[in-house]
Order: structure tokens, then C-alpha cells, then sequence
């Protein structure tokens, strides 16, 4: 089967990782920026006290604080990274912490066209939730997308409004689907990140979101188990109802990644399979003590041990 993956790699899925070697033949890495968003959920827009799960102080960089300037955060990324990433030959700046759509258009024009004059960034990652873009704001983006690297990723979270209510996200998935299909009607790369366990959603009903997820033009997802994190309210939620909820080891959720990517289109691209949060934020009441490297590695070998692939049981509509 090795020969005839349409992602043209060996890999048994369709590796994001792979995508700018294939398409610059080189390795553009993210620059975390944390530059002082919020969410409408967060400012009572639309709700208050935020997403049930969220704490982005389980994975802000150190370096990445909004006290600082967005040139700064470039210059100390720059730093972290390139010890480690040495085969790096540019630079994307990742617009992480929160909504980073979330202000006036003339806000997002300053914040991102300092990062983009950064001699060493070719292009933006902008992290952000389907409701808080509108057709200014994707019109801007699209203008961009002409000249630098834009890739715009939602947190869609669920395909099930039942889960969205659940985890206070404030918007339903007909948002996302909007928000989907607009950005990417402009050319925009989008990418769609989704998490696998919430509460009361079983296997099943995660297995059939893929229907949904291929129904929309998104070019990458990520995906994460989910995780009990400290000083959030799922905690309580937890803590009040811990029978609606399914955590994963790590050998359950690969049998359980395994169905779940078997059912993908093949010609969407898989950024991330899992979440790492660091030992003193986690409270989820099962054992992960995996570097995601780790974790990849045993998924990757599952996936050759059952001889199995990305889209393999995947069914193009009529």
C-alpha cells in the first residue's frame, strides 16, 4: 500500500509536518505569541467565565507573555527554537493565547503587520474561535494570504451543539460551519481543532463527527484527548458528574485514534494527535506520562501493525 498513499510520503497518514517541505522544500516552524486577546466568552459577549476546559497557562511558552511586544516574542521564539530546530529556515508567528481575531480590524492590522515585518517571518498562524471573524476580517486575511503564509485555525471543539452548551463555548457548530466554508471560499488555509472525550459524547458519536469534519474544506486538524486541567471549571464539572466522563489511557486512545483517522479524507492533512500538558496543571485521573514524540511513535506502529491508513474505510458522498 506504501506506493499508492495519495500524500506522496510514506507515512500512514497525511503528515502536516510534510507539507512545507513539499511545497517551500523547507521547515517553517511556529513562534508562539501571546498578545493579549480574550474571548467573547470570557468578556461577557456572549458568555462569561470561558470554555469549561480552558487554561492557557497549561501551554503558553515561557517566553510568550503580552506584557512584551509582539517583536520581542519573535526575537526570544527565534532563540528557544533554534537550538532545537536547526533544519528551520523561516518562521511562522503563531497567534496562540485565546481569540486572536477578537479586536477591531485596525488592531489585528498592527499586531499582525509587526510580526509579518520581522526580516526572519514569512507568514502568520492565527489561532481563534469561528465567531469572532466576520467578512472584513477574512476579506483582510485573504489579502494577506497573497503575499505570506496565512493559516487560520479555529477551535470548533465538537460537531455536537449539545457538547458545545456543555463546555460554555458560546456559539453553536452552524458558526463553525459558516466560519469554515467562508475562509476557505478566500483561499484561506484553514485548520480545525477538535477534542476527543468530552463529556458525555461516546465512541460512537465521536466516530460519526468525522462525517462532519469531511464535509467541510478544511485543509489541517488538529485533535486532542481530552484532559482535566487545573483551575478550570471542568474541574468542578468533574468533580459533580465524573460519570459523564471518558478519559483515555494511552493505549485506548491510540485503538481509538486509529478508527477515528480510518474514517478521515485522505486529503486532509493531521497536524496533532494528542495534548501535552505539563505534570503540575494535570489532573486528568489517568495515567499520561508519554512525550508526544513517544505517543507518535506508538500510533505510527499500531497503524503498521494493523496494516491500516488514513481515509481506509473513508466514503466519498455520491
Amino acid at each position: 500500500m506504501e506506493n499508492s498513499y495519495p500524500w506522496r510520503h510514506l507515512r500512514r497518514f497525511n503528515a502536516f509536518t510534510d507539507f512545507f517541505k513539499q511545497l517551500h522544500g523547507k521547515r517553517l516552524q511556529k513562534l508562539s505569541i501571546d498578545a493579549g486577546f480574550s474571548c467573547p466568552n470570557r468578556t461577557g459577549k456572549t458568555r462569561t467565565g470561558g470554555c469549561t476546559f480552558c487554561n492557557n497557562r497549561a501551554f503558553n511558552p515561557s517566553y510568550c507573555t503580552p506584557d512584551k511586544s509582539i517583536t520581542r516574542q519573535i526575537e526570544e521564539g527565534i532563540q528557544f527554537h533554534r537550538w532545537r530546530y536547526r533544519r528551520s529556515v523561516g518562521y511562522l508567528a503563531y497567534f496562540q493565547a485565546y481569540s486572536n481575531t477578537y479586536a477591531p480590524i485596525d488592531s489585528l492590522h498592527k499586531l499582525y503587520e509587526e510580526a509579518l515585518a520581522h526580516p526572519e517571518v514569512v507568514g502568520l498562524v492565527i489561532g481563534t474561535r469561528p465567531d469572532c471573524v466576520d467578512e472584513t476580517i477574512l476579506d483582510y486575511l485573504a489579502e494577506l494570504s497573497r503575499s505570506y503564509v496565512i493559516l487560520l485555525e479555529f477551535g470548533i471543539e465538537s460537531v455536537y451543539d449539545q457538547s458545545l452548551e456543555r463546555i460554555n463555548r458560546g456559539h453553536d457548530f452552524a458558526a463553525s460551519q459558516w466560519a469554515v466554508r467562508e475562509a476557505a471560499a478566500r483561499g484561506l488555509m484553514v485548520g480545525g481543532h477538535f477534542i476527543l472525550g468530552l463529556p458525555g459524547e461516546s465512541e460512537s458519536a465521536m466516530l460519526e463527527a468525522t462525517q462532519f469534519i469531511n464535509e467541510l474544506p478544511f485543509h489541517h486538524i488538529k485533535l486532542h484527548q481530552l484532559q482535566l486541567i487545573k483551575g478550570t471549571a471542568m474541574v468542578k464539572d468533574y468533580r459533580k458528574h465524573p460519570q459523564d466522563y471518558r478519559f483515555f489511557s494511552p493505549d485506548e486512545y491510540i485503538r481509538f485514534l486509529i478508527q477515528f483517522v480510518e474514517r478521515l479524507r485522505p486529503d486532509l492533512q493531521l497536524e496533532r494527535f494528542a495534548s501535552e500538558v505539563p505534570p503540575a496543571f494535570n489532573l486528568t485521573p489517568v495515567s499520561w506520562d508519554l512525550r508526544y514524540d513517544v505517543f507518535l511513535k506508538r500510533f505510527e506502529a499500531e497503524l503498521e501493525r494493523c496494516d491500516t491508513w488514513q481515509g481506509r474505510l473513508w466514503k466519498p458522498q455520491a
